[in-house]
This record gives structure tokens, C-alpha cells and sequence, in this order.
């Protein structure tokens, strides 16, 4: 009977064990987790003015086997980070920085400062609304790398989602304080593509998922995206025509020579087209009535950039990106932050490039991707499904870009076929008219007056509103004297 009784308990104890064990090495790996979370804590930057909030900064694993890591830089908000929601912003091309142009150009808390060695504090900065999380994605881009060197022949839409994916679900285990917080997701120009796959990942990733795993999503916010290659291409011929920037002749070539509903051009199309683009040799595409950058006698070659992919037909021409920052219009600013993220101290500062083995410089757009696979030629399905399953969405667009301008996203936004629940009207900022808005069934599109393709750059105290708008689900300022 003795015998009977000890042999019971051994089977017994044995899957106890195992699952004490188990208990054992997850609560060894979030202790983990955290420990990373303080050894990521980046006390301060070159050069930096004193603040009171925290930042962290340094590199997620999204593929051990491969040794593929993405780079991140996270801001908890200046007030109150315990009750904000968390923010992750994406810029697009593919293949351009996050961090060179959403948190150092655009919305983030600091911009490099021109003649010193120095950054200075953006009083417009997205984190006095939210906890600011900035992501260098795909791997390639910025300080985010790869071991394998075969993982850059796979890059496109579906690699980039899913590594974005796969980032969050570790960065949240790494800061579970976030885990409860509303997220929300945001971008611009081909982030209309990454914003979209990324947030449709996570919303069917959370079908199934864990406690653990799963992600308080709420929404996404996208600005100038690129979401649909025929209302994109047609949109930015007739804005061109539009606002003066092409002739009447070169018009009536393209609209006779392409059809931008079907794959592919004929050489006639592209001979029309390249008329168009030698048109913005001499100005800037991306903010039609703002200086490009002048060095001397030429334009500087920092502030020239081929589209790495664009709509079909004209993603084999030129275009420029726009380099600037939201404070003090500098068209030339980009030197300044290429020089500030290549030196070794930020990169200490930033626990960024630790083994000091990625071959090449930080730049803006990455020029190690040189190939993109399976970019759809819409986002738009994706787009009314996660507005079906009851996501918050919004679109805005600057209005003097001419590279993903208004009317390409008014015509997209059309093609959505949503019901009009509130018409076409103004919203005001400072008592003056800030823009336009109208309200579909799930979804609200904003324009922004004045501003070119990088909204923030151009008018960032609008683009603070639209944020907190926008997080706190409320409707634009309707009437002048609610106007902030």
C-alpha cells in the first residue's frame, strides 16, 4: 500500500512541477523585461534642455533566429502619464526614419538646432497629449538592422506589419505599466499603407490573443497617405493642373496618354509624365509655395530623394522629399539632423548601434532597400473592414502638398462609398478658418490649411489640435470663438 502511495505522488508532483516551473521562468523573463525597460531609460541627450518627463530608447527583437531588431525612442507624455493614451507614429517612403523625421522634423519632443551642437524643445510636441512611442521600420531603416542579409530581398507591406507587430507584442512586455492604455496608431505618406496592415494585425491578432498579449487598440490616424494608386495618380495630375503647376498641353497629355486604372503605362504615358515631374525639378512638390533648400549656386543634393515606391506609373520618376522642422521653417534643416544622429555620443545617448557593426550611416531614407514586394495597389479594403469592425479612423491631409495631395485623398475617400453623416464645413483655430472637414459613417477626414505634406512641419499648433481631437474623440472646432 506504501508502494501504491508513494508511486501516486511521484505522478502527481511531476506535472505540478512543470507547471510551477513555468510560473517560475515567466516571472524570471518580465522581471527581465522590466530590468531591460530601466537599462533602455536614456537620462539625457547631447546638447539637451532640461525636462521633466522620461524617454527611453534602444532595440526590440522581432526575430531571434534571424537577428532582425527594430529601433525605438518612446516619450512618456510631459503631464499625467498614467492617464494619457499611447501614441505609435510611423512615417512611410518605405524605407524613411521615424525618428529623422516624425520626432527630430515634425511632432516629437526635440529638433537638432542649427550652428550647435545641440537639440531644443518643441513646445508643440505630440507627447503633451500622449505617450510617444516613434518606430524605425522596417529593418534597414535608421538603426534598426538585420543579421541576414536575405531578409532584405523579402521586405515589403507584409514583413513590415508583421515585424511591427511582432514589436509591439515585446515592447508591452518590456512597459506592461502602458498595456491598459488606450493605443493608437498614426503616420503619414506611405505609412497609408503601414498604418492600416499594421493596425488590421493587430485588430485580428487580438481575436485570439492572451491576456498577456492582448492590446487596448483603438484607432489610427493617417495624414497625405498614399492608400489607392488610380485616385492617387489622377488626383495629383489635376491638383497639379489646378493650382498652376503644369500647362494646360502637358494636362491634356496625360489625361489622354495614361489611364491610371490599369497596370502599367505605355511610353506614351511616361513621356507625358516626365513633362510633369520636370516641373518639380524647380519647386518643391511636397509644400508648393515653401523655398527648397539652396546652397550657394545649385539646390542641395540633402534635399534630393527618388521615391523609393510610389503609385505605378509614377514611382519610376524623381520626386523630392521634404526635409524641414515644425519650428522655424529651415528647408536645409536635414543636414543638421543627419550630422546630430551620426555622432557617437547620441548614439551612446540612444543606446543606439551598441556593437557599432551596422555598415553604414544613419540617414533620413534608408539607402539599403532597394527592392519592395507586396504593396497592394489599395489599402482601401482594409480600410472599410477595420471601420466595420467599429475602429476609430481618421484621415487628414495639409493642403498644399503636391505629392499625395487633397484631391487624391478626396477622390479615395469617395471611392470608400461611406454614408455622409455631417457635410463638408469649416474648423477654426485662433478664430480663422484652420481647415475643412466632413464626417462619413466611420470615418472623418480634416484638411489642414497651409500646410504641405509633413502637416506638423507646416502648422504645428493646428496639428496638436487634430491630435488631441482626434484622441479624445471629439469633433474639430466648429465655431470661431471654440477655437482651440
Amino acid at each position: 500500500m506504501g508502494l501504491v502511495s508513494s508511486s501516486r505522488t511521484s505522478t502527481v508532483s511531476l506535472p505540478l512541477l512543470l507547471l510551477l516551473l513555468g510560473f517560475l521562468l515567466v516571472a524570471v523573463s518580465a522581471a527581465g523585461d522590466v530590468e531591460q525597460q530601466e537599462a533602455d531609460l536614456v537620462k539625457r541627450l547631447p546638447g539637451q534642455p532640461e525636462v521633466s518627463f522620461k524617454q527611453y530608447a534602444g532595440y526590440v527583437t522581432v526575430d531571434e533566429s534571424h537577428g532582425r531588431a527594430l529601433f525605438y525612442w518612446f516619450f512618456e507624455a510631459t503631464e499625467n502619464p498614467q492617464d494619457k493614451p499611447l501614441l505609435l507614429w510611423l512615417n512611410g517612403g518605405p524605407g524613411c526614419s521615424s525618428i529623422g523625421y516624425g520626432e527630430a522634423e515634425e511632432l516629437g519632443p526635440f529638433f537638432p538646432k542649427r550652428g550647435k551642437p545641440e537639440v531644443t524643445f518643441n513646445r508643440h510636441s505630440w507627447n503633451k497629449a500622449a505617450n510617444m512611442l516613434f518606430l524605425e521600420s522596417p529593418i534597414g531603416v535608421g538603426f534598426s538592422y538585420t543579421n541576414t542579409s536575405q531578409d532584405f530581398t523579402q521586405l515589403g507591406d507584409a514583413m513590415a506589419a508583421s515585424d511591427a507587430h511582432t514589436f509591439l507584442l515585446n515592447w508591452f512586455k518590456r512597459f506592461p505599466q502602458f498595456r491598459s492604455h488606450d493605443f493608437f496608431i498614426a503616420g503619414e505618406s506611405y505609412a497609408g499603407h503601414y498604418v492600416p496592415q499594421l493596425a488590421e494585425a493587430v485588430f485580428d491578432g487580438n481575436k485570439n490573443a492572451s491576456k498577456g498579449d492582448h492590446i487596448n487598440f483603438k484607432g489610427f490616424i493617417i495624414g497625405n497617405a498614399l492608400m489607392d494608386d488610380a485616385t492617387d495618380q489622377k488626383g495629383m495630375v489635376d491638383y497639379a493642373w489646378d493650382h498652376a503647376v503644369i500647362s494646360d498641353q502637358v494636362y491634356d497629355k496625360i489625361k489622354h496618354a495614361c489611364n491610371f486604372d490599369v497596370e502599367g503605362t505605355s511610353s506614351a504615358c511616361d513621356d507625358a509624365l516626365e513633362l510633369y515631374f520636370n516641373v518639380y525639378n524647380l519647386i518643391d512638390m511636397y509644400s508648393l509655395f515653401a523655398p527648397r533648400c539652396f546652397n550657394g549656386t545649385t539646390f542641395s543634393a540633402a534635399t534630393k530623394r527618388p521615391l523609393a515606391r510610389g503609385p505605378r506609373s509614377l514611382s519610376k520618376f524623381p520626386a523630392t522629399w521634404h526635409k524641414e522642422p515644425a519650428a522655424g521653417y529651415d528647408p536645409c534643416i536635414s543636414t543638421v539632423t543627419e550630422a546630430y544622429f551620426n555622432r557617437k555620443d547620441v548614439q551612446e545617448a540612444l543606446h543606439a548601434n551598441v556593437s557599432g557593426r551596422i555598415p553604414y550611416p544613419w540617414t533620413h531614407c534608408s539607402d539599403t532597400i532597394q527592392s519592395w514586394h507586396d504593396a497592394p495597389h489599395s489599402v482601401l479594403p482594409v480600410i472599410k473592414k477595420l471601420v466595420a469592425g467599429g475602429v476609430r479612423v481618421w484621415v487628414y491631409s495639409g493642403d498644399t502638398d503636391g505629392r499625395i495631395p487633397v484631391t487624391s485623398t478626396r477622390l479615395t475617400l469617395n471611392k470608400l462609398g461611406l454614408n455622409t453623416t455631417k457635410e463638408w464645413a469649416p474648423w477654426y483655430f485662433r478664430r480663422q478658418v484652420g481647415g475643412w472637414t466632413i464626417e462619413y459613417d466611420g470615418l472623418t477626414f480634416v484638411t489642414i490649411r497651409g500646410a504641405g505634406h509633413q502637416v506638423p512641419t507646416f502648422k504645428p499648433m493646428q496639428a496638436l489640435v487634430l491630435i488631441k481631437r482626434f484622441l479624445g474623440d471629439k469633433k474639430m472646432p466648429a465655431f470661431p470663438w471654440r477655437s482651440t
